[in-house]
């Protein structure tokens, strides 16, 4: 069997085992979760002499449906009277990179909050009037750490490090310098389910270019999604996790054939083509809101009305404030942040905060 058939046959029935145990510790006493994985492992054995003795591709779906399992009820188990605490380094990096952006000379107070909340998912300076208007106009998800912040920040460590060259040694140190960035800033910020897929996305999106191996953005998902959950089964609960990895399976699924309904002129001409660069803006928008809203309307019983309208006017500009803040923040931390790049920062909080406000008020 090749990779690029096997990712797909493992992380879907170890998805499907992680999904049941998760049904099942919530049905059950914490009492009755012991026997339940002490009858789970003489199945899982079962399962793996099956598949030992039949070696085919169906033999494998069992037994990695009652791994899912298993590794759902033991982590459950396993967390019983502990207390998780994350490294004390963390926590003094954290802190350090909040005092950095709170010492920013922003000249409106709400553009240090903004720049706050999206580079470091502290939203405490925020006043709850610009976080409702956030809310109505369909824009709280630009609130919360997500794989659209990490993405930014990975397309600027590879903009960087593009100048590197494609040496095999400049390959080898660019790899470990964007993995080592962007993981220490996943850890600075809290390691959020949304933000840790994320960066799953960018090992194995990267791993796969460093060892010349031909991936699909199908097989990416499909191996974060393997990944994260066998690291930790009870993320499978979180909403930010659901949400996250319904929102990258509309873009790889349902985004391209949207976006080419709109007749492409080539690459380079489709660059400078507004209505198709708009056309794309929608078609995203649409993709992400086909897979997720069913899920957000169980959980929060609202729908963004306005969705559309704020993808396309919010997002670039969202996009370029991240740039910005990112860029604030580095050169600030280095001391030596020049005052028009503070004002261009400031510029961009208030052009998305008007934007919003203009469409929270429709």
């Amino acid at each position: 069997m090749t990779f690029s058939r096997d990712i797909e046959s493992l992380s879907l029935p170890f998805v499907a085992g992680i999904a049941a145990g998760a049904v099942l510790i919530t049905v059950c006493r914490p009492a009755l979760l012991y026997p339940a994985a002490g009858m789970a492992l003489p199945l899982l054995a079962g399962c793996l002499l099956l598949a030992l003795r039949l070696r085919t591709r169906f033999s494998l779906l069992p037994l990695l449906l009652m791994t899912g399992l298993f590794c759902s009820l033991s982590w459950q188990l396993g967390t019983f009277g502990t207390v998780s605490e994350g490294p004390a380094c963390i926590g003094r990096a954290a802190t350090a990179l909040q005092t950095v952006v709170d010492a920013i000379p922003y000249p409106h107070a709400r553009s240090g909050a903004l720049v706050k909340a999206l580079t470091t998912g502290d939203r405490s300076a925020l006043d709850p009037a610009l976080t409702a208007v956030f809310r109505r106009s369909g824009a709280a998800h630009l609130l919360a750490l997500s794989g659209m912040h990490l993405g930014i920040i990975y397309l600027i460590l590879t903009w960087l490090l593009k100048p590197m060259g494609n040496s095999p040694l400049a390959r080898s140190l660019r790899y470990g310098l964007i993995l080592l960035s962007s993981g220490s800033y996943v850890l600075v910020t809290g390691a959020g389910p949304s933000i840790v897929r994320a960066f799953l996305f960018i090992f194995l999106w990267e791993t796969a270019r460093l060892t010349g191996r031909e991936t699909t953005p199908v097989k990416v998902w499909c191996g974060g999604i393997l990944i994260q959950l066998a690291l930790n089964p009870s993320v499978i609960t979180s909403v930010g996790f659901q949400l996250s990895y319904l929102a990258m399976a509309g873009i790889f699924l349902l985004f391209p054939p949207l976006r080419d309904l709109y007749p492409s002129d080539g690459p380079v001409r489709d660059r400078f083509n507004l209505p198709r660069r708009i056309w794309e803006g929608a078609a995203l928008a649409l993709s992400c809101q086909a897979f997720t809203a069913p899920l957000s309307w169980r959980i929060f019983g609202t729908f963004p009305r306005f969705f559309l309208l704020t993808n396309l006017l919010a997002m670039p500009v969202s996009s370029l404030l991240m740039i910005l803040s990112v860029a604030t923040v580095a050169l600030s931390a280095a001391g030596c942040c020049p005052q028009i790049l503070i004002l261009a920062d400031d510029a961009a909080c208030q052009l998305l905060i008007q934007i919003l406000e203009i469409i929270a008020g429709l």
